[in-house]
């Protein structure tokens, strides 16, 4: 594939291409000329200042971090075909908005000072505030880490088969973590050998879920070898725990019900189950039997989130489905407030309006600009929530958000590490 068909079959991006070196990278971030491309990527240590070091996961194939202010990417290199190939199945994932890394471009046409031909690289943009499992061992505790890490594991592989994707090497070094306010949000990061179809059959999902609790299951004893893992933690135990939670997120997500004419009242509970699962449901197929007494249930399921998508629309923004789901409850409880002081209803996006103004942006912007590396600022409020209501609960009288604030930011954020990027010790 020449890099003009490479563009075209990829989406709107830019490309520059200097001597064989081609450079396709999507708009809105650098043209990364300024890199070292003729030296492999494992000696840039001594070439380029943009290098820097942040842990992450183990990869077969070399990985930099580049530094552009503010922004960091991940460049990893490969042969071409694979890059093309993951850059692909990458951009769908992102068009499909499910978890994964971002996307950026590919080089390729790289050859070294001697003459010799080097990999090609593929460019994503690294993931602020994400973590991965190696921190997590050792900042979460051993219960709370099993139950959210499996649970995240199994949510992402269920989203990737709803849509048709068939990942293939689901890991614990593939998988990195955010914190969705009292859970974790898993992300997909190596997608080399991923498959895009229309649907997955039954063989192909079983087949992707049990080689990725095979590959867990190695990785928690490779963790139990170095130490990291608690004792508690059985790997084998952990990856038929894998197993049977996603057969039965599956069966909640897709299975089929017969519900007589009588019992409709099923039909939203199971929405409602649905929704607290976290999935939104577009439509249902409902058909009538032949007597003319039951119908037949099979809910479409087309995109995880309920409660993010309905945040999104009230306010702009972007954060996971348990953070949405607590500042949600928290613009609806300001709401009812607001029509309380009002004697009369509010449209939605009045009170939407007001909670994003009048109480979100202030707890933002009071916290001082050298902690706002230690969480997302949803995850943020998500904590100072939880912390006025703590403070209240034990002060036996509503704390408002001035006086909480004071004591978040000195009991809460002071104690807490900077997870916006780890860093690691220089790979020199």
């Amino acid at each position: 594939m020449t890099p003009e068909h490479f563009a075209e079959a990829t989406g709107p991006a830019s490309q520059i291409a200097a001597a064989d070196l081609s450079v396709v990278t999507r708009q809105g971030h650098p043209d990364f000329l300024d890199l070292p491309w003729e030296h492999p990527l494992e000696g840039w240590n001594r070439v380029t200042d943009r290098l820097v070091a942040l842990r992450r996961g183990q990869s077969r194939h070399v990985v930099r971090m580049v530094r552009y202010d503010e922004r960091i990417y991940a460049l990893k290199e490969l042969p071409h075909r694979l890059a093309t190939h993951e850059y692909r199945v990458l951009r769908h994932l992102s068009d499909e908005r499910l978890p994964a890394v971002r996307p950026v471009g590919v080089v390729s046409g790289r050859t070294a000072r001697d003459g010799a031909e080097l990999d090609s690289v593929l460019i994503t943009r690294y993931l602020d505030f994400s973590l991965p499992y190696q921190h997590l061992f050792h900042t979460t505790s051993a219960a709370m880490l099993s139950d959210r890490l499996l649970d995240a594991a199994v949510v992402l592989l269920s989203r990737l088969h709803l849509d048709g994707i068939f990942w293939g090497d689901m890991s614990l070094a593939n998988l990195l973590f955010r914190r969705d306010a009292g859970a974790l949000m898993a992300y997909l990061v190596d997608a080399e050998t991923a498959e895009c179809h229309q649907e997955l059959s039954d063989a192909m999902r079983a087949h992707d879920l049990e080689a990725g609790a095979e590959n867990i299951v190695g990785g928690l004893l490779d963790a139990q070898s170095g130490g990291l893992l608690d004792d508690s933690i059985d790997p084998y135990e952990t990856g038929q725990e894998l197993i049977d939670r996603y057969r039965r997120l599956w069966a909640e997500l897709t299975h089929e019900e017969t519900v007589s004419a009588e019992e409709r009242w099923r039909i939203n509970a199971r929405i409602e189950r649905l929704n607290e699962l976290g999935f939104d449901v577009e439509e249902l197929s409902i058909v009538r039997s032949a007597d003319g007494t039951r119908l037949r249930i099979r809910p479409v399921v087309v995109e995880e989130g309920h409660a993010h998508l309905r945040l999104r629309r009230l306010t702009g923004l972007e954060v996971q489905e348990n953070q949405a789901r607590t500042l949600l409850n928290a613009l609806d409880a300001y709401g009812l407030l607001l029509e309380r002081e009002a004697g009369a209803p509010l449209p939605e996006a009045v009170k939407a309006y007001r909670w994003l103004s009048e109480r979100y942006e202030p707890v933002i912007d009071a916290i001082p600009e050298h902690y706002r590396d230690r969480l997302d600022n949803a995850q943020l409020i998500y904590e100072f929530i939880q912390h006025r209501y703590e403070r209240s609960t034990a002060a036996g009288r509503q704390v408002h958000n001035e006086e909480a604030l004071v004591t978040f930011v000195a009991d809460v954020l002071d104690k807490l590490p900077a997870e916006r990027m780890l860093t690691a010790p220089d790979e020199s």
